[in-house]
């Protein structure tokens, strides 16, 4: 199975619009992978608050068009990295106009596959934390070699999401990222951490470029489910690409099968 991580990088001085089509170009170039996969956020940048109200659309709105007829062009299964999404009211949403960081995930055909609202939103008592409304659903995506678990940057701290998806069947956990190059240790060492304990492939594409004056850590990265890193980028815009067999994860599970052993519900310690 082959995967193309796209690093795009974001330029503050690029038009969205400009940008958008960049990324579907690059996604066109695929044709042949497996799975492509872009970041979070990269039309606004995952640090660019202010433009997220401003820049919100409908789930099905122009970013969802573009990769779309992108994918379908490619004929390519396509995580399009996230979007701000600006929610209709009636649809479950905590509000009318909520707006969510949202992960679309189309099928080689154009069509509509997942989509994703994040559940762990950065930025404690600002930014996305306050702007946007928190995600319910663990989601996956069975695709024809293998199956997907969405999760989207801060995510990556939060082991249980992982542990949930790996109860759902993921086997390759993925996971779009507008990470700052000042954690970026912190990155590396979580992203092999998720795919250790998971004995599960963490696929994890971040950002280049610069985010409202917050560097990106770029490094996007492969890992297989020993921990073992497949490939990884460097800082700057580039496609990652890795092969790699989904197999393995059955192998791996059997081999060494540390997930058997797990004791749930354990009850908190007595006083």
């Amino acid at each position: 199975m082959r995967a193309s991580l796209i690093q795009i990088a974001v330029d503050e001085g690029e038009s969205i619009a400009s940008r958008r089509r960049r990324a579907a170009s690059l996604v066109r170039e695929q044709a042949g992978a497996d799975l492509v996969v872009l970041p979070e956020l990269w039309t606004t940048g995952a640090f660019a608050y202010e433009d997220f109200g401003r820049e919100a659309e409908p789930l099905q709105g122009p970013t969802y068009e573009a990769m779309a007829k992108a994918a379908a062009d490619a004929g390519v299964w396509l995580h399009a990295g996230s979007i701000p999404e600006r929610a209709p009211s009636g649809d479950g949403a905590t509000g009318e106009g909520t707006l969510y960081n949202t992960s679309l995930v189309f099928s080689p055909s154009g069509e509509l596959a997942a989509a994703y609202r994040k559940i762990h939103r950065f930025g404690f008592d600002k930014g996305e934390a306050v702007l946007m409304g928190a995600g319910r659903d663990l989601v996956t995506v069975r695709h024809p070699r293998t199956t997907l678990g969405l999760g989207t940057c801060y995510d990556l701290r939060f082991p249980e999401l992982f542990r949930g998806l790996v109860d759902a069947g993921a086997e390759v956990l993925v996971l779009p990222a507008g990470w700052p190059e000042r954690r970026r240790a912190h990155w590396t060492l979580l992203a092999q951490a998720r795919a250790v304990e998971n004995q599960a492939f963490v696929l994890a594409c971040g950002t280049a470029g610069t985010h409202a004056g917050v560097p990106q850590a770029g490094h996007s990265i492969a890992v297989d489910p020993w921990g073992e890193v497949l490939a990884e980028a460097g800082p700057g815009e580039e496609v990652l690409t890795v092969d790699f067999d989904p197999a393995r994860v059955a192998a791996t599970r059997e081999q060494f099968p540390a997930l058997k052993d797990r004791v749930l519900g354990l009850a908190p310690p007595t006083r």
